[in-house]
Formats: C-alpha cells, structure tokens, sequence
C-alpha cells in the first residue's frame, strides 16, 4: 500500500465515523439542544469540577439561560448587524486554516518525522542543474549527465571521485559531494524520503527536483546526536582574502585559544572579538541547533566536544575560523507521548513542504465530498487559448469557447472560460506554476486550486467541529450584543432606576470597617522602597511623587475596606501606617498602602458609594425580569430521563 494511500484510508475510516442517534436534553421553543451539545460545552467551560448531579443541574441553569439569550439575538437579526458579520469573517480567516489539512495524514506524517528523528544520515551528493527556466534541450543535456554519472557509479566508480568528474554544485571542490550528517527536516521532504529509505553504503537512483537532477548516497548512519546550545568566537575573513590574511586570523584565533586555556573569560573574549554579529553581545551564545544546521566541519568540531564547558580549538571553515564552547547537549526525545514533542514536530510538519502530501490526501477528500466535476470541452480551442494568454498574445477566443463556457463544477459552482482566463493571467509571471506543464496539467492544478478555495469557504458544510467553533464565537458575540443592548447600557444610564433600587435596597449596602488610604504600586524594590521614604517624610507630596515618577509608580486614593488593603500578614491599621509592600509574581511589582484614617466601625454607604454595588444588582435584577420574558416566549422543556443518563 502507498504511503499516499495508506494516509487517505486512515482519513476516510476516521471521518466516515457517525454519532449514534442524538439524545434531546431540552428544548427551547421549536429548537431543542442535544445531549452531546450539553457535555461539550459543559466539558469545555468545567474542567476544575468533578461531574455530579448537582454541577449538572447548575450548569443546565447557566446553559438554557444562554440559549434562550442567543434566540432572542437571533430573532432580533442581530446577527445581521455589519459589527457581527465582519468580527465574524475576522474570526472565520484567523482559524480556517488551521482546519485546511488532513488531520489523519499530519498523524502519520509526525509519526514518519519521529521515527526518523532517531537516527542522523551522513550522506553524499552529486547534482546536475536543471532549473524552472531551462530549455527541453538543456534539460535532456541534464539528464544524460546525472544518467553518465550514475552508470560510473553502477559500474563501481568511488562516489568521490565521480562527484567532482559530474556534479554541477558550486561546494563540490571544496567538499567532493560530502554534505555531513543530516536529520529530519534538513532536505526537502522528498529528498529525505529518498536518504531515509537506503541503506548505508548504497546510492539512490536519479531523482529529479525542480532545480535539477541527484543522486545521494548513505555514507553511514548513527544514533541522532540532538541539539546543542554553543557559544563562538568568529573570525571571519572575505572569500577574496589573502594567505597572508587568512594566516594573520589564524594566528589571532590561536592566540584568543591560549588565552582562553589560561583562564580569559569566553564571553568577554567575544565580546570584544567576535565578527558574528548576532551574537557578539550576548557572549556569543546561539540558538540551539541540530544536524545538517551548519557547516559539516563546525558540527563535527561542535558535537565532538565531550563536557559542558569544553573549548574547542579554532576551527576552519569558508567563514573563517570559529571558537566553539559546549553549553549543554539537548538529547533526541525518544518518547511519542511527550506531548511538547509532538507540538514540536507537528508545528515543524505544518510549516514544512510535507504538507503538500496532506493536502493531495485532502484534495482527494474534497473531491469525495464535493463532487468535482469536468465537463466537456473543445480541447483544442482551450490549449490554443491557454498558450495565447501565456504569451501574452492579444487574441480573440477559440472558436467554440465563450466567456460563460463552463468548465467543471465543484459542489454547486460552476467555473467557466472567464475564470480559466483570470487565472493564467494570474500565473503568467510565476515560472514555478507553468513553466513545463501542459495544458492539462494546468487545469488539474486550476481545478485543484478552485476546489480547495471552495471547500475552504464551504467549510461549515463539511467539518462539524470548523462549524461548531464558528457557531460558538458567533453565539458569544451576540449574548455581548443582546447583553449590551438590553442590560449593561440599560442600568448603567437609567439614573432613577438605580436610585430607586437603592432606596428600596438600602439595607444591603454598608461599609465594614475600613480606611481612607492611598493604594501604591511601584515597579521594583528600589522605587518602592524610595516612595516609601518620601511618604515617611510628607505624604501630602503623594501626587508630585507620581508626577515626577515617570510611570514606574501607580497610586489609588480613596476609601477602602480593610479586606481590599493588601497586606503580607495581619495588620494593626493606624493613621499614619505605611503596610509592607506585597509582591506580585506575575510583574515584580509592590504594592503598599499609605494609611490616612481609620474608620473601624459598620457604617451605611450613600448612593454615591455604592452605585457600583447597586449597578451590579439592578443589571441583575433586569436580568431575572428579562429572563422571566424569555421563558414564557421559548417555555423549556428538559428531559429528565436523559438528564439522569450524562456521566458522572
């Protein structure tokens, strides 16, 4: 079985899965909501909660209330506000490309990369170019090259010494065809394919890339090495450089090297002679790397130091002579369930060309689902036109061909002649697109391109948890809409409304012992500590601190519970009282306060100090009002006996 096949089975048995028939939990109205509806979101929204009857019970409350919100948003067309469908669209571009793969096929695909990651390949390479613009007769010329030296090779010729008779890569004089040890992701995936499936010792046959012709040969395999975390010294010099001057760098490279064995500081050292200018200021340390990521001479000296901390001698390559320090060797993971791994390798597949494997595997199911369809046509007139608009020639149509002259179908769009048009016109200047390909090949990949822009903007139509997701952000938006509209602006400008509820609510408001204070919040220990010392001396200079502060300290004034002051322990509250200052882990900031009054007894709190408070109730209050409304509009119906049926 192909690998191509093997992927597309592995899609279809997952999703040709069904959903046994679903269980109505409640309805609302004429809509009802199904049992596994429930649990996903129940699920997503309680994953600190032990499932129990009860959080059952509470979470129907919260969910049937919601529902019955979003059909009064619906029913109100709020959804068709401009506001709702373009943060809608806004959504829908951010995540429908993560749902344009083939989730089956990235599974295998990672589980291929991990398999492989497992062992480096030292390989080598003889190439013959033959790029996108070469002619069919410098192609052909290619390929009786990489043909004459593949015979050399069948005929037992040394590998090295048939890449420097053959190979067409500008690094062949200087490495005859040797590219090191390489590992996953290093080659284009087609390539590696290739290495990872010969055996050490033995060649590949001819393989053709859209820049030319290869062959590679497996010069041995070892357990992968993993990543290392280095610092350099570089020394560089100029390809045009002397041999006085390359001796004169070598001379500075050995002398930094005895420095370094009597003691100097490497990061000094880089600091103040190292020419990589990416790293020079931070004591030359790089970015972890793997196989295959840098110069076969620099990895071999690197990989070949034994301890953290070991220096190797200057090291020579096209650069100039390089310094390397071992911080620390990463080891390859062995184990497919760590899941930083798995994130790891799935994040490298998505952006690699491995994913043209999965989108074949996709086109392939999209074709299933939405009936791509060619219809017939005067070939000849269409292959007349393609070459036409390639070359840019002004002509009529063909005859037999109009502009409404369709094409194929896919799902229920029909693509016709002015949209083959538009597209060759689009991919006239691409050489990657057309260059070599038939007119027939240019339609399949027309054809390809169109289906998969229509699958993408039919998605809702063919992936249940695409739909879901975008249902969901749909629905929020309009429970904050509705929720806008009918309560929070609602009691927050209806003055006598509030100050009705207050008065007839009186009795829920009241101030427990509590402080006027000033609140600080300084960005470290020595603003804090220096705010401190200036509010020992005249708190009443608390504003001109701020001012003169330039934004590293924040300061809230007003009255406040002795439960809202942060403290690090309990405190005795007194006028005058700076508390300690309380660190916050997420920023490193302190908090203190500043103490001006003690006001230690239960007092009532006027309009004006609990208008927060009494917001919050009359936005609640409007809410129980307004839900009553919706129940007797949408009346709920929730099916006991399913209710008892959710897992616990």
């Amino acid at each position: 079985m192909s690998f191509l096949r093997k992927m597309l089975t592995a899609s279809v048995c997952i999703t040709g899965l069904t959903t046994a028939h679903a269980q109505t939990l409640f309805t609302y109205g004429a809509k009802s909501v199904s049992k596994d509806e429930f649990l996903k979101a129940y699920n997503k929204n309680n994953t600190e909660t032990a499932p129990s009857g009860q959080a059952y019970r509470d979470y129907l409350d919260l969910y049937t209330r919601f529902k019955i919100k979003v059909q009064a948003a619906l029913d109100a067309k709020l959804d068709t506000l401009p506001n709702q469908q373009q943060e809608l669209a806004a959504f829908r571009s951010q995540v429908v490309e993560s749902y344009m793969n083939d989730d089956a096929s990235v599974n295998v695909l990672m589980d291929e990369a991990m398999e492989r990651s497992q062992k480096d390949l030292h390989i080598a390479h003889i190439f013959v170019a033959a790029g996108p613009t070469a002619t069919a007769e410098q192609i052909q010329q290619a390929q009786q090259k990489i043909k004459a030296a593949f015979a050399r090779l069948q005929a037992g010729d040394d590998f090295t010494k048939t890449a420097l008779t053959y190979s067409e890569d500008p690094s062949v004089q200087s490495n005859k065809g040797d590219l090191g040890f390489i590992t996953v992701f290093v080659l284009p995936y087609a390539m590696e394919t290739l290495v990872y499936n010969t055996p050490a010792g033995k060649f590949t046959e001819p393989s053709r890339s859209k820049n030319g012709f290869h062959i590679f040969k497996v010069l041995e395999e070892r357990k992968a090495f993993g990543k290392m975390r280095a610092a350099q010294i570089l020394l560089a010099f100029t390809p045009d450089a002397t041999d006085a001057q390359q001796q004169a760098t070598a001379k500075k490279a050995d002398s930094l090297y005895q420095a370094l064995q009597q003691g100097s500081d490497f990061k000094q050292l880089a600091a103040a002679f190292s020419n990589d200018n990416l790293t020079f200021q931070t004591g030359g340390e790089m970015m972890a790397f793997g196989v295959g990521r840098y110069t076969p001479a620099f990895e071999k000296a690197a990989m070949a130091l034994e301890k953290d901390g070991d220096i190797s001698r200057p090291v020579l390559t096209e650069f100039g002579y390089h310094i390397i320090k071992r911080l620390q060797h990463l080891p390859i993971q062995t184990d497919k369930t760590n899941k930083q791994w798995q994130d790891e390798i799935k994040q490298q597949i998505l952006q690699s060309d491995r994913m043209e494997v999965s989108k074949k595997v996709l086109y392939k199911k999209i074709i299933q689902l939405t009936g791509v369809k060619k219809l017939p046509v005067n070939e000849k007139s269409l292959s007349l036109l393609t070459g036409n608009i390639l070359q840019n020639k002004q002509a009529s149509l063909p005859v037999g061909l109009t502009a409404a002259t369709p094409l194929f179908t896919v799902g229920k769009q029909t693509f016709r002649v002015k949209d083959w048009q538009a597209y060759l016109q689009s991919i006239r200047g691409v050489e990657d697109l057309r260059a070599g390909k038939t007119n027939a090949q240019l339609l399949d990949q027309f054809i390809e391109i169109s289906a998969l822009d229509y699958y993408r903007g039919h998605l809702e139509s063919y992936n249940k948890d695409f739909a879901y997701q975008l249902n969901e952000f749909k629905e929020g938006n309009l429970l904050f809409e509705i929720m806008q509209r009918n309560i929070w602006d609602k009691a927050a400008v209806d003055s006598v409304g509030l100050k009705k509820y207050y008065d007839a609510h009186k009795n829920n408001y009241w101030w427990e012992a509590s402080a006027d204070a000033i609140i600080f919040t300084a960005a470290g220990d020595a603003t804090a500590e220096e705010t401190r010392k200036k509010l020992e001396a005249d708190y009443h200079s608390w504003k001109k601190i701020l001012e003169s502060s330039d934004g590293t300290i924040q300061a809230d004034s007003g009255r406040f519970e002795l439960g809202q002051i942060p403290v690090v322990e309990r405190t005795n509250f007194q006028p005058g009282l700076i508390t300690a200052p309380v660190k916050n882990e997420t920023d490193h900031s302190l908090t203190f306060a500043y103490i001006i009054k003690l006001r230690p007894d239960r007092e009532p709190r006027d309009f004006a100090d609990a208008r927060g408070f009494v917001i919050n109730d009359y936005q609640a209050a409007l809410e129980d009002k307004w839900i009553a409304e919706l129940k007797k509009k949408y009346p709920l119906k929730i099916n006991d006996a399913v209710v008892k049926t959710l897992p616990h």
